[in-house]
């Protein structure tokens, strides 16, 4: 993620920002040009013109009047939707004050994948577009009925389902805790279920079953009985030598989208580090082994070893500051060899080299 900066005062903004601290300028993110932009009122109709690029007067996202989107659609168009927001499928009942505050929480996630997905310019077909396989986000709350079945995040053919209450930070540590997992965020979720969509698009569909075999496995194995294998007795006791996560071990559809999910975190992160210039130069480490600067686009690095070479030494930095303030580890994973080669294919596939 990049830091942003008003155009109008020059002060420096979150990606989330609706409105300038300092100036009180309303702001959006113009997706198009990858920046946030100050607004003027451009007359009726609630157009507005965005101070860096003053020639493409447009309008907010219809989801702006719910506060949960600050990206503006297309100029030259008459579509509702930002590029993000036309991929909503099922949203809450605005009419709750729950409901909308965890569905707002859940579009800041949203929001924050598809800043992502435009940087690569990955295939991006609305359900209207593409009716079979079309991406569809769908935020579904759990019955009233509390004894009743729960909403399961999860994708199928481009529809990813993320249960709402995921937004509650209690019940998703709650969740984390039970499943003995180290980390559960909503960018996690989004990340994961996209790369299974991806998987779809750009393994299956696109004729790279073989070579993404070669690095995941067999994908043909039957997949409930994976998971119904992994639930009843765990991960094999030295996972850690060859996946991401525990998770990952229960199918090679599982670990691809681990994977996936994983190298998006790492080149977001790397990317946020490179915006505030920051280096790790640590005087313990006599021979540099620690040292590192993130002086590259992450987004664009040719090679997944000048992203793991900046990567290692960034998060053993950001771990030990987490471990100062008497938290856990920022990013309590280990990188093996293997898990490497498998972050490998994924920036290869992302940009079109597999």
């Amino acid at each position: 993620m990049k830091l942003f900066r008003c155009q109008s005062c020059d002060n420096v903004l979150y990606f989330e920002n609706r409105t300038c601290g300092r100036c009180g300028h309303r702001l959006a993110y113009l997706p198009q040009l990858g920046r946030i932009s100050a607004l003027e009122p451009a007359g009726d109709n609630n157009a507005w013109t965005p101070l860096a690029a003053p020639d493409r007067p447009s309008f907010l996202c219809t989801n702006a009047a719910h506060d949960t989107c600050n990206w503006m659609v297309p100029p030259g168009t008459t579509d509702a939707f930002c590029l993000a927001c036309r991929h909503n499928g099922i949203v809450p009942d605005v009419g709750d004050p729950v409901n909308l505050e965890r569905w707002r929480e859940m579009e800041h996630a949203k929001h924050r994948l598809f800043y992502t997905l435009l940087r690569w310019n990955l295939p991006l077909k609305t359900r209207a577009e593409d009716p079979e396989h079309g991406l569809i986000f769908n935020f579904l709350a759990d019955p009233p009925d509390a004894s009743g079945p729960k909403v399961m995040t999860g994708h199928e053919n481009g529809i990813i389902t993320i249960a709402l209450v995921e937004a509650d930070p209690a019940e998703r540590e709650k969740r984390r805790a039970a499943m003995g997992e180290p980390y559960r965020t909503l960018l996690g979720h989004f990340r994961h279920e996209v790369g299974h969509h991806y998987w779809d698009i750009l393994v299956r569909d696109a004729g790279k079953l073989e070579p993404c075999r070669a690095v995941f496995g067999d994908d043909s194995q039957d997949y409930g009985a994976a998971l119904q294998r992994h639930y009843d007795q765990g991960p094999p006791p030295n996972w850690q030598e060859t996946f991401v996560s525990a998770y990952a071990t229960t199918h090679p559809w599982e670990d691809f989208a681990e994977t996936w999910a994983h190298y998006l975190h790492i080149v977001d992160t790397l990317e946020m580090a490179s915006a505030f210039g920051m280096q790790v130069k640590p005087k313990a480490d006599v021979g540099g082994a620690l040292a590192t600067r993130v002086d590259f686009d992450p987004y664009m690095a040719d090679r997944i070893e000048q992203i793991i070479d900046a990567w290692l030494p960034f998060v053993f930095a950001m771990n030990s500051v987490s471990r100062a303030m008497g938290e856990g580890d920022l990013y309590p994973f280990v990188l093996a060899p293997p898990v490497v080669t498998k972050l490998g294919f994924i920036h290869d596939l992302v940009h079109g080299r597999v």
